[in-house]
């Protein structure tokens, strides 16, 4: 039997596989500021615009090396999220319809360029389709080496402007105060956007790109409030979800990577939006079953108070289960009482019945009459 590791001795999915990592570790890492900043469909502007930069890369150069090809998309790229920027300072079109607008402008033209080329004599064997849906089995050692290269230029950016960054995120308006190049930050953030996106053009295309921005920035959303985990975790569940894809394509027959891996990624979001322990359905619903438990609790102790209180000593005037049930018509009593009991606000005598202990007393006292 072969070793799980071993599969990766082979070249192409050693190559396949480190490539897909690192588009999701840096989408995922850039992607946590854009969720943050509500600018998600930004990813999706950038991707898409990126196609016709592409294609007239390859009408100027005539050539189909990573790099030409990447600078194409990211001038393209680049240019959509300023041309967004400029709409919405410069007219009264909001930031979502502005977006939209530039996403179906460019990605129109990308389309009507790539037809023009595919009709050229010799042009359909260039293979620019490949950037629609992406190619990642494709993927080659200088494929590899642009990636990396344009990976680490945007970490480390992200790991110098860090603190500047982090305030552009959560209050523009006091980062403008302090004296920051606000715009200009922006600008920044928006052009690593744009260099993580065009990475992983060729893995997973211009179409689903936008779910490496988005959903590991999702997925850690639900795990941690801490900008520096958040980013963390974005970024290690894209690695994580490219690193699945592209091995499970590569044992199944005929499977593409790069849908694979948006599968990947988004299975990861969907575990991560159930079983998250802090903000997850599945811990929301826990929490809820919870509080209502302790509600009925506090109304079953406060009840058993008031029956006590008409005693001298509250402590020492038991009351049967029943009687607790006529005060107010609950429900789950005795499950109340038991949860009262492990609190070691009541207690229960041989005969069944229960009265408060000194803790409850003045807990029941607080919740029948509302005053500490």
């Amino acid at each position: 039997m072969t070793a799980p590791w071993e599969i990766y001795a082979d070249y192409t999915l050693r190559t396949v596989s480190l490539g897909s990592a690192a588009l999701g570790l840096v989408s995922g890492a850039l992607g946590a500021f854009a969720v943050l900043r509500r600018q998600s469909l930004l990813g999706d502007v950038v991707s898409h615009a990126a196609l016709p930069g592409i294609v007239l890369a390859f009408m100027l150069t005539g050539a189909k090396a990573p790099l030409v090809l990447v600078t194409g998309a990211a001038l393209a790229g680049w240019g959509a999220a300023l041309l967004v920027m400029l709409v919405v300072g410069t007219t009264r079109i909001k930031t979502d319809t502005a977006m939209g607008l530039v996403l179906s402008s460019f990605f129109g033209l990308g389309l009507l360029l790539l037809s023009v080329v595919q009709r050229t004599a010799g042009a359909g064997q260039a293979g620019l389709d490949r950037f629609l849906f992406g190619q990642a089995a494709a993927l080659v050692g200088d494929d590899l080496v642009t990636m990396a290269v344009l990976g680490i230029v945007v970490l480390v950016v992200l790991t110098l402007l860090w603190k500047e960054f982090k305030l552009l995120s959560f209050d523009p308006a006091f980062a403008g105060t302090l004296g920051l190049p606000v715009r200009a930050l922006d600008v920044v953030l928006t052009s690593l956007l744009v260099l993580a996106i065009v990475t992983g053009l060729q893995a997973v295309g211009v179409v689903l790109m936008s779910a490496m921005i988005v959903a590991p920035a999702a997925a850690a959303r639900q795990w941690t409030d801490r900008l520096g985990r958040l980013v963390l975790l974005s970024g290690a569940f894209g690695a994580l979800a490219g690193l699945a894809g592209a091995t499970i394509s590569s044992l199944v027959p005929r499977l593409p990577t790069g849908p694979t891996i948006i599968l990947a990624i988004t299975a990861i979001t969907l575990v991560s939006l159930l079983a998250a322990p802090r903000h997850g359905w599945l811990a929301g619903v826990l929490r809820a079953a919870s509080q209502r438990r302790q509600a009925q609790a506090d109304g079953v102790l406060a009840d058993l108070y008031r029956l006590a209180a008409q005693h001298p000593d509250p402590t020492r005037a038991p009351h049967a289960v029943d009687v607790l049930r006529t005060m107010s018509d609950r429900a789950g009593v005795r499950t109340a009482l038991r949860q009262l009991a492990a609190a070691g606000l009541a207690e229960a005598d041989p005969d069944g019945r229960w009265r408060l202990t000194a803790a409850g007393a003045e807990r029941g006292r607080v919740l029948a009459e509302g005053t500490p």
